[in-house]
C-alpha cells in the first residue's frame, strides 16, 4: 500500500498525477480510488464507532507534552519515560503509581533489596532483616515486615537509623511498614508506640508463664523454662518457646547451655533464676545465681544483656544435684520427695530456730508436716514465723500445730504453711519437753506469677 507503515505518510500510486488535456488511464486511477477507500477504512473514526485492530503507536512525548493527551488539556495524559517506563502526567506534573505488591514467606535472616519495593515479607521464625543502604534503595522505597513466629529485628545499613534508632524490633504477632527517605528509614510508628507503652514503668511487674521444671532427659542438672513473658518496671522480655539451662556450667547464650553466673555448682545451695533480655534484639535467656538480689548477680558473662526479674529458684542436694520438684501455679513448689528436716529432734519450752530446706537469702512460706511426741500429757508443739518473736506453746498461751492427746509418749501429727526468715529458719517451741519430726513438702517463693 502507498502508506508507509513506519511513518504513516501516504504517497499516491504512480500515474495518478495528470496534466491538462491528458487522457486519463483508468487502471492507475481505479487503483488510486480503491487504495483511498482502503486507507479510509483503515483510519480510526473520530467518533469511536470502530475499534483498533492493531497496536496504537503514540509519540513518546514529555511530562509537559504527553504522547497521548486531551484536546481540552493537552498537558494531561501518558508519555514514555526514560528506560522504557510509562509515565503519567496531570497538568504537566508527573504522577507516580506503585508497583505490584510482592508477597513472600521467610524463615531466617534476610537482606532487603531495591527489588523488594512494595514487598510484604512474612517471617515465620526469629530473624534479622538487614536493609540495603538508603541511598541505594532511594526515596519512596517501602517495605512491610510481618513477624509470625518470633520477633524480627530491622537493622539499617551501617550507621543509618530507623525512627532515629539503630534497630527496630517487630514483636511476634505484629507488623511494621517501613519507608526510605533516601538517607534514613522510618516506620509507621506502630511498633514505636507499642514498644514505648510496653516499656513504660507505669505498667508494673509480673510473670506470665515461664514455669520451671526438671528437664525430662537430664533432671539432675538441667531446668526447663516454659514460654511466657516477664516484666519489671521498664524492662520487658518474652519467649515464644521453652528453653533449657544447665546448672553445672557457667553461663552461655542459648538453650541447653550453662546457666551459672560464676563458679561451679555447690551442694545444698539455692540458685535463683533471673530472666535476661538481650539489648540488641530483645531475645530471652536465663542466668542462675546464688544471689537473692539482682544487684548481687555476677554480670561478667552477661555483656549485652539486661537482668529483668527473678523468676524462680532451684535447690541442690548434698550431691550438688537439683532436687526434683513440681512447680504449681503462683510460684508454689512441691518436692517430689519430702525432705525430713528434723528426726526425733529435741523440743522444749525454750524457743529455738530450726533450719529447713527452702531457698536461702529470702523469706519463703514453707509447707511443713510434723509429728510430735512427749512424755507429758496434754502437751503441744508450736512452729511459727520467726518474725512473730518468741511465742509460748499451749492452749492457754499461743497455741500449737500439734499435740499429744492426753496420753504420755503418744504421737500427734500436724501441718501448716509457715513463713521463714532469710536464713531458711522457723521457730519451734513446746509446752513441755518432747521430740519432733519435721517434713518439708516444698515452699512458696513469690516472684509475681499471675497464674
Amino acid at each position: 500500500m502507498p502508506r508507509n507503515p513506519s511513518t504513516g505518510v501516504y504517497s499516491k500510486p504512480a500515474g495518478t498525477t495528470p496534466s491538462v488535456g491528458q487522457v486519463i488511464d483508468p487502471v492507475p486511477w481505479n487503483a488510486l480510488t480503491t487504495d483511498l477507500g482502503n486507507e479510509i477504512t483503515n483510519s480510526l473514526p473520530r467518533d469511536g464507532s470502530a475499534p483498533m485492530v492493531a497496536p496504537l503507536k503514540a509519540a513518546s512525548g514529555t511530562v509537559s507534552a504527553p504522547g497521548v493527551g486531551f484536546a481540552s488539556n493537552p498537558q494531561t495524559g501518558m508519555y514514555l519515560k526514560g528506560g522504557g517506563l510509562l509515565g503519567f502526567t496531570q497538568n504537566g506534573v508527573d504522577v507516580s503509581f506503585d508497583q505490584a505488591m510482592i508477597y513472600a514467606a521467610k524463615t531466617g535472616d534476610y537482606t532487603a533489596l531495591a527489588s523488594d519495593n512494595n514487598a510484604v515479607h512474612r517471617f515465620t521464625a526469629a530473624a534479622i532483616v538487614t536493609l540495603t543502604a538508603a541511598a541505594t534503595l532511594g526515596a519512596n522505597w517501602h517495605y512491610t515486615v510481618i513477624a509470625d513466629g518470633a520477633d524480627v529485628t530491622i537493622d539499617p545499613n551501617g550507621a543509618e537509623t530507623i525512627d532515629g534508632a539503630a534497630t527496630l524490633i517487630v514483636p511476634n504477632g505484629y507488623s511494621a511498614f517501613i519507608i526510605c527517605s533516601g538517607s534514613a528509614f522510618f516506620s509507621n510508628k506502630l511498633m514505636t508506640k507499642i514498644l514505648t507503652k510496653a516499656d513504660s514503668s507505669a505498667v508494673g511487674s509480673f510473670i506470665d508463664g515461664v514455669l520451671l521444671s526438671n528437664n525430662s532427659g537430664s533432671p539432675n542438672t538441667h531446668v526447663d523454662f516454659a514460654a511466657g513473658s516477664v516484666r519489671s518496671g521498664s524492662s520487658f522480655v518474652s519467649n515464644a518457646a521453652s528453653i533449657t539451662k544447665r546448672i553445672n556450667g557457667t553461663w552461655a547464650v542459648g538453650t541447653g547451655n550453662g546457666g551459672l553466673d560464676a563458679g561451679a555448682v555447690a551442694a545444698n545451695a539455692t540458685y535463683f533464676a533471673y530472666a535476661l533480655r538481650k539489648t540488641a534484639d530483645g531475645t530471652f535467656d536465663v542466668v542462675f545465681s546464688t544471689s537473692a538480689t539482682i544487684a548481687g548477680v555476677t554480670t561478667t558473662l552477661l555483656t549485652g544483656y539486661t537482668i529483668v526479674k527473678c523468676i524462680g529458684a532451684v535447690l541442690t542436694d548434698a550431691a550438688s544435684l537439683i532436687r526434683p520438684f513440681i512447680m504449681n501455679p503462683r510460684d508454689d513448689y512441691t518436692y517430689v520427695t519430702p525432705v525430713k528436716d528434723a528426726v526425733s529432734a529435741a523440743i522444749s519450752t525454750t524457743s529455738a530456730l530450726l533450719a529447713i530446706t527452702v531457698p536461702n537469702g529470702v523469706k519463703s512460706k514453707a509447707k511443713l508436716r510434723i509429728q510430735f511426741t512427749s512424755s507429758a500429757t496434754t502437751n503441744a508443739a508450736l512452729i511459727h514465723d520467726p518474725a512473730q518473736g518468741t511465742l509460748t506453746a499451749g492452749i492457754g498461751n499461743d497455741g500449737g500445730i500439734s499435740g499429744a492427746i492426753q496420753v504420755a509418749s503418744n504421737y500427734a501429727i500436724g501441718s501448716s504453711d509457715i513463713w521463714t526468715n532469710t536464713s531458711k529458719q522457723v521457730r519451734q517451741v513446746a509446752g513441755a519437753a518432747g521430740n519432733i519430726w519435721v517434713w518439708t513438702d516444698g515452699f512458696h517463693f513469690p516472684c509475681g506469677r499471675n497464674a
